[in-house]
């Protein structure tokens, strides 16, 4: 199976950090959201592969396996030891001619088939089961939701164990495969090189049925709706991938399903604003606790907070409240929530209101734009 280069995906090196890698993943999942390309499926498709790329590269135990053997060390039952057994038994072979029997306790192989059925969870003879597919769906988060964590309902329709024929894709006991022999298996190659693989038509049962079933049409598998409750982690940001085990399409022949893959859509907040894992609040003030100072409620994620206003403060200036910002999803510290202050001028007002701001103007020492040039 050919591999996928999936830091080319993210556009890092090999080399690259986490910080790195999280980084251009930030930028490329901006670039190509299905929000910013509505309708355009090549950003759509080139969005799913680069999720995927991050959430593998984002692991360190699944970056691991795919250093050392591609996207084969992702797949479900995959037993990395036994990969390296296989390695071994490769060179084994070039140095001795050929497969046998080992000495000192350690597995040998007869053939490629035995090293692949055995590096799967299978054993020579055996038809592999297909593991389910995986599942990508997306759904819409608010900020807050996204921050403090909550529960969300998700809909979608995904690959099934058929209903009617309880994934057999047909009725009664059914006759032998005429494509491979009973056996569930098609050889592939010859002498000390060959191996099996699954048979297609039977699915690597070794027979197929009689009558194909109505509601599958012989797959199966069918299309069901489901519904389920799915926790979504605080901290969770636009674009991550929550990943659900065993929760995507049915498997065939016995083997699990695939997993189910949550990609985070979060929307906009009027007045909140998420910079990694700092968030940015704009909060008005009047000119009087601007210029005097003043104790405030700031509301944050975790309930309203008191916040002191030095004396003299200008409009923009920031006031940070440590440790209020987003909680870290793979470890790390919160974020700091940064209080960026807006003075509020009051609107027309009476004579006095008048006769304040003129007294207010008199203040000055000179004009506040003096020098203010680009």
């Amino acid at each position: 199976m050919a591999t996928r280069d999936l830091y080319g995906e993210l556009g890092v090196k090999r080399t690259a950090t986490a910080d790195e890698i999280k980084k251009s993943y930030r930028k490329l999942a901006r670039k190509h959201h299905p929000d910013v390309n509505p309708g355009n499926r090549e950003a759509e498709e080139r969005f799913k592969r680069i999720s995927f790329a991050y959430d593998v590269l984002s692991d360190a135990e699944k970056r691991k396996a795919y250093d050392e053997f591609g996207e084969e060390g992702l797949q479900a039952g995959f037993d990395a030891g036994r990969a390296r057994e296989y390695k071994r038994a490769q060179e084994s072979m070039g140095s001795f001619g050929g497969f046998g029997t080992g000495a000192g306790g350690g597995t040998r192989y007869s053939s490629f088939e035995d090293i692949f059925g055995d590096i799967f969870g299978g054993g020579r003879g055996a038809a592999p089961a297909e593991h389910g597919p995986d599942v990508e769906t997306t759904l819409d988060i608010e900020l807050l939701d996204a921050i403090r964590g909550t529960t969300a309902a998700v809909q979608l329709t995904k690959p099934s164990e058929c209903a009617v024929c309880r994934g057999t894709g047909g009725q009664g006991s059914g006759k032998a495969c005429a494509d491979c022999r009973g056996r569930g298996q098609i050889k592939m190659g010859g002498g000390p090189m060959s191996f099996g693989r699954r048979c297609e038509r039977c699915g690597g049962s070794g027979r197929v049925p009689s009558q194909p079933c109505a509601a599958c049409h012989g797959r199966g598998i069918t299309e069901k709706l489901e519904k389920l409750n799915v926790k979504i982690p605080a901290g969770v940001d636009d674009g991550s991938r929550i990943r659900l085990a065993a929760k995507g399409g049915a498997g065939r022949g016995g083997a699990p399903p695939g997993d189910l893959y949550i990609v985070a859509r979060v929307r906009p907040h009027p007045r909140l604003e998420r910079r990694d894992r700092d968030l940015y609040l704009q909060v008005p003030i009047t000119v009087g606790e601007a210029m005097h100072g003043a104790t405030i409620d700031v509301p944050t994620p975790d309930g309203a907070v008191k916040l002191k206003v030095p004396p003299g403060s200008q409009s923009g200036s920031k006031l940070r409240l440590r440790g209020k910002g987003v909680p870290a999803m793979k470890g790390g510290e919160r974020g700091d929530l940064y209080v960026v202050l807006q003075v509020h001028v009051p609107p027309d007002g009476d004579e006095r209101t008048q006769e304040a701001v003129r007294a207010l103007e008199a203040s000055y020492q000179g004009s506040p734009r003096a020098g203010f040039t680009l």
